[in-house]
């Protein structure tokens, strides 16, 4: 789930720059980041500048052909439907191992305090890689409530300096209610799943997964009518009668079945319905098994009856639904990083994109504009002028969703740790913004001597699986 780190000590050289990279805006008194203001922090401000704006960019069954390459074609995703029926112990040590290796630098405590060679190799140990069998039956299983995915099986938070409490080096990702699960492994401690869904591959508290059948799984994942997270997040209605489904966070994007059938006179646990859409939600009984509860989502929650169509309105609008949330690392905080921002403003919209940001900017299902080192910075400055509301544009170890343009300069929204850039003065400047922030893009420094636009590795824009060529860009 790379999202960039940017260094504070960031310089460059002013000699070496062409004059649009030399015009940095100043930053408005309040505000503190380069050329933004009140109103660039409104979505309506973006939209009113764009041409058919509700033009739909792909429409359902465009959306479906190209989540169905990417299952296809992306090595990253993982088509659970179609994994054999036993697992052999060389694909689930593979798929262990291949996540995080031993660490090998030091690493420290939220205190600051160095965590012990003898904490790590216990860590390591309760991967428990000698108990895995030469075969399994393939088991499944859904997310019962929002879970950190893990690189190792441990709740200990980890960093690489003693002054860093943010990124922890041990979280990779989160699940949502309702995602189904392959269920691999089981930690030496038996507090922990490895699992894999369709985007990863990691560690889960067990407490967090129910296990069924592959028809109980996919079935619940296919079930009609349903209802579409188009919130940031949203929250089940709070009942005391069943806790399991009270209070239940769903984020942008979740698809949650509708009970249409159910008796309007018949309570909810324990409230009439009608003011709410009665929701079905996978519940985790005593004994780990699945089972399912009626809840409650008020009705003037921001969901929708369906995926969200993809225009540029809709891009812009749910981008900004994220405006100012905290940066999280692997979905920490209870939020979400710079790969996983973009995929659940997109995912909204019924499309599916891989989940770390090296995947995402190479994925086959994708039209892209590659770069390379022999594209030089004029080039590099075209392209990104080019971009369209929607383009994805990916540097190493981050990626920014464009938003359109001022005076022909592209703007971005992005979660982001911080921004560098030069004041008019030419003084440089370090905002820590660890947020979902809207910048413009061509003052933002990368390190000493690139801007971020030196080193754009590619720009993804979403379009037709039918439509072969890469996007010009020009």
């Amino acid at each position: 789930m790379t999202c960039l780190r940017f260094p504070l000590t960031v310089l460059l050289a002013l000699a070496a720059l062409p004059s649009f990279a030399r015009e940095t805006p100043s930053a408005p008194a309040g505000l503190g980041v380069p050329g933004v203001g009140e109103q660039q922090l409104a979505a309506e401000f973006w939209i009113a500048r764009q041409a058919h704006v509700n033009r739909v960019v792909l429409d359902r069954e465009e959306i479906l052909a190209q989540n169905a390459k990417l299952m296809r074609e992306d090595q990253s995703m993982h088509d659970l439907r179609n994994l054999p029926p036993g697992l052999d112990r060389q694909r689930v040590s593979g798929w262990i191992e291949n996540l995080a290796d031993a660490p090998q630098s030091p690493l420290y405590d939220v205190d600051g305090k160095p965590v012990a060679t003898e904490v790590l190799q216990a860590i390591l140990a309760n991967r428990n890689l000698h108990a895995i069998p030469e075969s399994q039956a393939t088991r499944y299983g859904l997310v019962v409530e929002r879970a950190d995915l893990r690189g190792f099986p441990s709740r200990l938070r980890v960093f690489r300096s003693d002054d860093d409490t943010d990124i922890d080096r041990f979280q990779e990702s989160a699940e949502f209610p309702g995602t189904p699960l392959v269920i691999a492994h089981e930690s030496a401690d038996a507090e922990w799943w490895f699992v894999v869904s369709p985007r990863y591959a990691a560690w889960i508290e067990k407490r967090h997964v129910a296990i069924g059948s592959a028809d109980q799984v996919f079935g619940y994942a296919d079930k009609t009518p349903y209802r579409i997270v188009t919130g940031a997040s949203v929250r089940t209605v709070f009942t005391r009668e069943a806790p399991a489904v009270s209070g239940l966070q769903l984020d942008m994007g979740v698809r949650v079945p509708v009970l249409a059938a159910w008796p309007p006179d018949t309570p909810v646990n324990g409230q009439h319905s009608y003011t709410a859409h009665v929701i079905e939600l996978p519940t985790r009984a005593a004994d780990g098994s699945l089972a399912f509860a009626p809840a409650l989502l008020q009705k003037n929650a921001d969901s929708a009856a369906d995926y969200l169509p993809l225009t540029r309105a809709n891009i812009i609008r749910q981008a900004f639904k994220f405006l100012g949330e905290r940066y999280g690392w692997g979905h920490a905080y209870n939020a979400r990083d710079c790969s996983g921002f973009v995929a659940e403003v997109y995912r909204s919209m019924g499309v599916l994109m891989p989940r770390n940001t090296s995947d995402q900017g190479v994925s086959p299902a994708f039209g892209k504009r590659k770069f390379t080192d022999a594209d030089d910075r004029a080039l590099r400055y075209k392209a990104a002028r080019a971009t369209r509301v929607g383009d994805l544009i990916y540097i190493p170890g981050h990626v920014m969703l464009a938003i359109g343009s001022l005076k022909g300069d592209p703007w971005v929204i992005h979660d982001t740790t911080g921004i560098s850039y030069r004041s008019t003065g030419g003084s440089l400047t370090r905002a820590t913004l660890n947020s979902v922030s809207v910048t413009p893009l061509v003052p933002l420094l990368f390190n000493d001597q690139d801007s971020y636009i030196d080193r754009m590795r590619s720009i993804v824009r979403i379009r037709p699986p039918s439509a072969t060529e890469a996007p010009t860009l020009q």
